[in-house]
């Protein structure tokens, strides 16, 4: 029997469950399990949602610039998208904790610091909400590289050097001692521009041909996705996690094709479900750990059960933000 090609016009239609998905991968990562647990391995790699959400949001960059190059529009949307949202809920959390603990902010400057570009990521390696700081980053530079691939398509090979420059933040002595301590930034570098790479193929709706099924499964998919489990499993805190997001390139753009292949058979309401975490899964992000799950797990209610209470309370919240902040905005407009 013939295997149907892959269409790679997918990642676009099921963009908002691969987000989803995604989403729910991080919040099985950060739910506390026994390091002793078989399980174990296999939560730690739900830190590659982390990744989907990098590689997806560079392909929705490359249609939304070529729909309109534009740097302007381009940074204004990106703003009005991440920087409410950011501004609030940052507000609330490091604002209290400035009037309480002073965990994180010392000073006023410093509260200022953390609440507009959480420049404690950038400083001191404050992991509280490094995803935020590191997009804005990665937006930043997004319409130059991609403007500079139209005009110039050879350079779709910086990606490469990306992953060389990891390499050398995580060994070259000097280089680690000045800016090491964002490793978790710069590892992240590659997948998210191998995102704006593949959103040409995907936008011209091309497709690869059914027997690389066949390749991804057995080779690219299992290898990456077997090593980081066993890696994890059995050797977890005695390796670099530098190595393991190295595995995470290959493994994030094969798990996203093989997820298209499963979205295309599930029942409609589970490609909702996930839809609509895909929706929220900027407020989803801000909220689940440090609003959510802190409070739950002091309750020991297990794994599983802590993982859906999160979720199911996460969400009611991250959609009244995203609501509210929605109506606030267009009544500025």
């Amino acid at each position: 029997m013939k295997i149907p090609d892959i269409q790679l016009a997918g990642i676009s239609r099921y963009r908002g469950e691969l987000m989803g998905a995604a989403m729910l991968f991080v919040i099985l990562f950060h739910v506390s399990l026994s390091r002793d647990d078989p399980f174990y391995g296999l939560r730690r790699c739900g830190n590659v949602g982390v990744d989907m959400f990098l590689f997806l949001s560079g392909v929705g960059l490359w249609f939304a610039w070529t729909k309109q190059p534009s740097v302007r529009t381009f940074y204004r949307r990106r703003l009005l998208r991440i920087l409410p949202t950011w501004l609030l809920v940052a507000g609330v959390f490091y604002g209290a904790d400035y009037l309480g603990q002073r965990r994180f902010s010392t000073g006023i400057i410093d509260l200022v610091g953390d609440v507009t570009v959480n420049w404690d990521f950038w400083l001191h390696d404050e992991l509280t909400f490094w995803y935020v700081p590191a997009i804005m980053m990665l937006y930043l530079f997004a319409p130059h590289y991609m403007r500079l691939i139209t005009r110039h398509p050879v350079y779709r090979w910086l990606p490469l050097l990306m992953v060389v420059w990891c390499v050398m933040v995580q060994w070259v002595l000097p280089i680690h001692r000045a800016v090491g301590h964002i490793e978790i930034f710069w590892s992240r570098v590659p997948i998210f521009f191998i995102g704006i790479n593949m959103g040409r193929s995907v936008k011209e709706k091309r497709t690869l041909e059914g027997s690389a099924l066949w390749l991804l499964l057995l080779l690219a998919f299992a290898m990456t996705f077997g090593t980081s489990v066993y890696l994890e499993q059995v050797s977890h805190g005695r390796f670099p996690l530098f190595v393991e997001r190295m595995l995470y390139i290959p493994f994030t753009v094969t798990g996203v094709l093989l997820l298209n292949y499963i979205f295309r058979r599930l029942p409609q309401c589970v490609n909702r479900f996930l839809r609509l975490v895909g929706a929220l899964s900027l407020e989803v992000y801000l909220l689940h750990v440090q609003f959510v799950l802190l409070h739950i797990e002091p309750y020991r209610l297990g794994y599983w059960l802590t993982f859906l209470l999160t979720v199911a309370i996460t969400l009611p919240l991250a959609w009244l933000l995203q609501t509210t902040l929605n109506y606030a905005t267009r009544k500025i407009k």
